[in-house]
């Protein structure tokens, strides 16, 4: 197959997405498809209009994907700057060379690419993607949104609110939250401006952390215990995973520093509460409108109580992931997988 893997753009997650995107394409060309690697962003200027004509030139046999990955992190200094003088979102060829592939391999992160816009535009085109849809995308990104939808559909979830500059709950002891409370942006991911805040001077510091990235923020009950995630693929939940960090809790740098935290796959629980948490797992994936395959991360408090905290509709996308480490318990290695979540989001 002709595949174009879309990573990169101007998240907080650039970097992680970068990383996502280089190992999907190499995985997808290791069982012989003519992957490629593209910023959905920056683009490629190198590709000439005379390329589109020759199919081999755009997607080649011979192709240096760690080359493509470098291309992409030459525009890293520049995005601040691009992002001030540019109003296009999509770079140079990207809509042309995925409108000439048979499918987008997604290994974007972030709002922009995680929160339905890029889906929206490729329907619209009938570009063929991987992941859920425009709608399922946009609510899931959401973090007040998905609360909401969880509690109507008998998902349980941490209790919470979101809050907005100047709203009167922002002081500890108004907010029916209380301390210790965890507090983050409303779209953000890869736990970017997460913070736990434990009296009211911390907690002021992570409400200004947390706007710093937008201008809404989910206040929400912290809950001491331990931490699962759980893939749904077409559905249908994988094996639970437990997610032990040495130190604090699972932020930006437990989650990409190696060697930081203990991951557990399958988790040491037992059957009941393994299929507990997978059946809330498949309940908020319906919730939400998903499509095709997601990941839900989950807290479990000391009295054995289950919380879905969120979901993620693109999951990180390594070897060493937390959705590749569910399938390889599955008997799936990472190119196997990659391949695979192209068949369920054909389907």
């Amino acid at each position: 197959m002709k595949i174009v893997v879309l990573a990169g753009g101007i998240s907080t997650e650039r970097d992680v997405s970068i990383v996502s995107g280089t190992m999907i394409c190499k995985g997808l060309r290791e069982k012989g498809h003519r992957a490629v690697l593209i910023d959905v962003y920056c683009g490629d200027e190198r590709i000439l209009e005379e390329d589109f004509a020759q199919e081999s030139r755009l997607f080649p046999m011979e192709y240096d994907v760690d080359a493509a990955a470098e291309y992409m992190r030459s525009f890293n200094s520049q995005i601040a700057q691009m992002k001030k003088t540019r109003k296009k979102f999509f770079g140079a060829n990207v809509l042309a060379l995925c409108e000439a592939a048979d499918v987008v391999f997604m290994g974007l992160h972030g709002e922009d690419g995680e929160g339905g816009k890029v889906q929206a535009a490729f329907d619209l085109m009938g570009i063929r993607y991987t992941g859920s849809g425009a709608l399922g995308s946009a609510v899931a990104m959401d973090k007040g949104m998905s609360r909401r939808l969880f509690a109507a559909e008998g998902v349980p979830t941490a209790k919470g609110m979101t809050m907005k500059r100047g709203d009167e709950r922002l002081s500890a002891d108004r907010n029916g939250i209380g301390l210790p409370c965890v507090v983050k942006p409303c779209c953000g991911g890869s736990s970017v401006g997460v913070e736990i805040a434990r009296t009211q001077e911390e907690y002021a510091h992570a409400l200004e952390a947390a706007f710093s990235y937008e201008e809404e923020v989910v206040v929400e009950q912290y809950i001491e215990g331990r931490e699962f995630s759980v893939g749904v693929v077409e559905g249908k939940a994988y094996p639970v995973i437990e997610i032990a960090p040495l130190e604090g809790f699972y932020d930006y740098t437990n989650k990409y520093k190696a060697g930081s935290t203990i991951e557990t796959c399958p988790a040491d629980l037992d059957e009941l509460k393994t299929k507990e948490m997978q059946r809330y797992a498949e309940m908020a994936f319906e919730a939400l409108k998903l499509e095709c395959y997601a990941r839900m991360d989950f807290m479990m408090g000391k009295d054995g109580s289950l919380y879905c905290l969120e979901a993620n509709t693109l999951p990180g996308m390594t070897p060493t992931s937390l959705l590749p480490q569910e399938a390889a318990v599955l008997g799936m290695d990472f190119a196997q997988l990659c391949e695979h979540l192209i068949e369920v989001s054909a389907r």
